[in-house]
C-alpha cells in the first residue's frame, strides 16, 4: 500500500535524553496521538535499530500530559480500507517488531491510552501513569474487536475476568484501579510521570545489558508461550468480523457522528 510522502513518520518523536535511554515521544496531539500505519512502521523501524544498537539499553515510549494515543486512526483506516490497512505485511511487521523488542521497554502513560494506544502500552514491560490516565479497549462500541494484541496480552497482564469486562464491554478504568490491580507500576501526577519512567530507564541501563536482555526473554518464555498462536487466531477472528455488516454499521456510524445501530448480522 502507498501512503505517500506521509508526514505522520514526523510524529514519531526520538531522542536519548539521558545515557543509554530512549525516548520516543508519540507527537500528534491534534488527532489524539492517532497512530496511523506510517506510524506504526516507523516505530517498528526505530525499535528495529535501537535492538542493534549497542548504545540503547532501556526505551521510553510516552505521548503527553494529556493524551498517550486514542487508538488506531480510524480516518485512516476508512480512506484505505480497513482489511487494506490491518493486513499491510509492513505494519504485521512494525507490530511484531514493538511486540518482541529484546529490551526493556517502559511506557509513561498520560490521559487516554485506548485501542491501539492501549496495545501499544502493553507491549511494554510496565507502565508508569499519570493520575488522569485512562486505559481501554473500545473497539465493541464501533462493531469491531481488538486487533493488535489485545485480546491476548490484555488477559495475560489483568487475567481473564477484567479483561473480559474491558474488551467485552468497551469501557475504560481509570489510574486508580489499574494501579489496584496490577495493570500499572505506579501513578504519579502527569508533569512527573515521564520523569518517573526515565528515571527507572536510568536504574535498569546502569545493570548489566547482556542479564537484563536475558531476563525479559524468560519473563516473555513464563508467561506468553503460546502468544504467537493467540495473536494469528486474533487476527483470522478480526477479517471475519470485518466482513460482518455489524462492524459496516458500526465504521458508517463513525464516519456519520452517530450511534451504530447492531442487528447481529
Amino acid at each position: 500500500m502507498d501512503y505517500g510522502d506521509s508526514a505522520d513518520v514526523k510524529c514519531v518523536v526520538c531522542e536519548c535524553s539521558t545515557e543509554h535511554v530512549l525516548v520516543i515521544h508519540i507527537d500528534r496531539i491534534e488527532k489524539r496521538n492517532a497512530l496511523s500505519n506510517p506510524m506504526v512502521i516507523e516505530m517498528g523501524r526505530v525499535l528495529a535499530d535501537a535492538a542493534h544498537d549497542p548504545s540503547v539499553r532501556c526505551v521510553v515510549i510516552t505521548g503527553g500530559e494529556t493524551v498517550f494515543s486514542a487508538g488506531a486512526d480510524m480516518k485512516n483506516m476508512l480512506h484505505y480500507g480497513v482489511i487494506d490497512v490491518v493486513s499491510d505485511p509492513r505494519r504485521i511487521d512494525a507490530w511484531q517488531t514493538i511486540s518482541t523488542f529484546p529490551k526493556p521497554m517502559i511506557a509513561a502513560v498520560n490521559g487516554v491510552a485506548v485501542g491501539a494506544g492501549n496495545e501499544l502500552a502493553l507491549c511494554c514491560d510496565f507502565i508508569v501513569a499519570g493520575s488522569n490516565a485512562l486505559f481501554g479497549q473500545p473497539e465493541v462500541r464501533n462493531g469491531g474487536l481488538a486487533g493488535d494484541g489485545g485480546t491476548q496480552r490484555l488477559p495475560r497482564k489483568l487475567g481473564p475476568q477484567l479483561a473480559a469486562y474491558m474488551l467485552l464491554s468497551g469501557e475504560m478504568i481509570d489510574a486508580q484501579t489499574a494501579l489496584r490491580v496490577g495493570y500499572v507500576l505506579e501513578v504519579c501526577e502527569p508533569a512527573d510521570t515521564l520523569g518517573r519512567a526515565l528515571e527507572i530507564a536510568r536504574t535498569i541501563a546502569e545493570r548489566s545489558p547482556t542479564s537484563v536482555q536475558l531476563t525479559k526473554a524468560c519473563i516473555h518464555e513464563a508467561v506468553g508461550a503460546s502468544a504467537s498462536n493467540g495473536l494469528a487466531y486474533e487476527r483470522v477472528a478480526m477479517f471475519r468480523n470485518h466482513r460482518s455488516r455489524d462492524r459496516q454499521e458500526g465504521l458508517s456510524a463513525f464516519k456519520e457522528k452517530r450511534r451504530p445501530r447492531f442487528t447481529g448480522e
